[in-house]
């Protein structure tokens, strides 16, 4: 499944449509310190976090995530949001908690055949 396929479905708002929507997701991560998500989060992922600030878009740059999905109804303020358009990274938002939020980009990933 592709970001912009994501990006289609009822799951997430978008906030900012980055630059490589073409993308296919190949995991959800799920993880709220960006310590660990720097190590561990896998290039390619759709990151879900309740961390809306700058950091976390440093961190998705860094492991090449393919999106940010801010759950919990989490929300980047405005200079967070200047900047994901500034470095073309793809902010997505939902109300739903983590978990919820994850297993819905699994079982749409699943619904699509893609990887997950």
């Amino acid at each position: 499944m592709t970001v912009q396929d994501l990006m289609n479905k009822d799951i997430v708002r978008v906030v900012n449509a980055g630059d490589d929507t073409d993308r296919e997701i190949e995991k959800v991560f799920c993880c709220d310190l960006l310590s660990i998500a720097m190590g561990k989060a896998p290039a390619g992922c759709a990151w879900v976090t309740v961390m809306a600030n700058l950091n976390t878009l440093a961190v998705a740059s860094l492991a090449d995530a393919a999106c940010v999905i801010l759950a919990e109804g989490s929300q980047m303020d405005e200079n967070g949001v200047k900047k994901a358009q500034m470095q073309g990274i793809t902010l997505l938002e939902t109300d739903a908690p983590v978990f919820d939020a994850a297993l819905a980009v699994y079982r749409a990933m699943e619904a699509e055949g893609s990887p997950a």
